[in-house]
C-alpha cells in the first residue's frame, strides 16, 4: 500500500514529526511549509495523498484543498488544531477524505492515512468487479467511477461516491454513521462519525437531492441514513 503523501504544515518540527511516523510506516513524504509549496509539490510530484495542515501563512489549507479539488480527486486529509467543529465541517464540504486532530497519536494518523488509502484503491479494484448499479434516475457506473442523475454526470469525490454505492446498494435499509463510515472505507474510527454528516450533505449538493423533499437519501434522525427506495422520496427524517 505505501505511497508518496505531501505533508504541508508551517511548524517545520511538525512536518517533519509528522513525515518520520510516515517513512517508518513505509511512506515516502515530501513536505511544504506553507500553502505555496503544498501546490508547487502537488503539481511537480504528483502525491499519492495530501496530508495538510488548516492554518498555515498566506494560502492556508483550504485554500489548497479547494486548488487540488479543482483538478484532481487526490484523496485529502487534514490536520488541524483547531477544535471547532465547523473547520472540520467546512474542510469536508471542500472535498476532504478526513481529518485528524493535534495533538495525535503516531498509530492513529499512520491508520488514518493507510485507511484513507486503502478505501480509494479497494475503489480501483472495483470498477471491473460491479456491474452498473441502477435506482430510479440514479446510475453509477463502477468502472468509469461515473454517477448520472436523469443521464447527466455529478461530480463525486472517492469517499462520496462510495459512501453513496453503499447505501445504493441496499435501499431502504437505515445504516448508522458508524456503520457507513466502516462499510464506505473499510474501517471506522469513534469519534469520526460525524464526518459522514458533512459527506452526505455533499453528496446531495452533487446530485441536486432536497433534504427537505428527497429523492436518493433520506435521514433518520438519531439513527443515520437511508438510500430511498424509487418512488418513497418524502420529508427528511420520516
Amino acid at each position: 500500500m505505501p505511497g508518496l503523501v505531501l505533508v504541508a504544515d508551517d511548524e517545520e518540527k511538525i512536518a517533519r514529526m509528522v513525515a518520520s511516523y510516515l517513512e517508518a510506516a513505509g511512506f515516502e513524504t515530501v513536505t511544504a511549509r506553507d500553502g505555496r509549496e503544498a501546490l508547487t509539490a502537488f503539481r511537480a510530484r504528483g502525491p499519492d495523498l495530501a496530508l495538510l495542515d488548516i492554518a498555515m501563512p498566506g494560502i492556508d489549507g483550504l485554500e489548497v484543498a479547494r486548488a487540488i479539488r479543482a483538478s484532481s480527486d487526490l484523496p485529502i486529509v487534514f490536520l488541524t488544531a483547531r477544535a471547532e467543529e465547523a473547520d472540520k465541517v467546512l474542510g469536508l464540504e471542500l472535498g476532504a477524505d478526513d481529518y485528524v486532530t493535534k495533538p495525535f497519536s503516531p498509530r492513529e494518523l499512520v491508520a488514518r492515512v493507510r485507511a484513507v488509502l486503502r478505501r480509494g484503491r479497494l475503489s480501483d479494484r472495483a470498477r471491473d468487479a460491479d456491474p452498473p448499479l441502477r435506482r430510479g434516475a440514479l446510475e453509477m457506473d463502477f468502472r468509469r467511477r461515473l454517477v448520472l442523475v436523469d443521464g447527466e454526470p455529478r461530480p463525486l469525490t472517492a469517499v462520496q461516491f462510495d459512501i453513496l454505492a453503499f447505501l445504493a446498494r441496499e435501499p431502504g435499509r437505515v445504516f448508522g454513521r458508524l456503520a457507513i463510515l466502516e462499510g464506505a472505507s473499510g474501517e471506522a474510527f469513534e469519534g469520526y462519525e460525524r464526518t459522514i454528516d458533512a459527506h452526505v450533505k455533499n453528496i446531495r449538493k452533487a446530485l441536486g437531492d432536497d433534504s427537505g423533499e428527497p429523492r436518493f437519501i433520506g435521514t433518520v434522525r438519531g439513527v443515520g441514513y437511508r438510500f430511498l427506495e424509487p418512488g418513497a422520496a418524502g420529508p427528511d427524517g420520516a
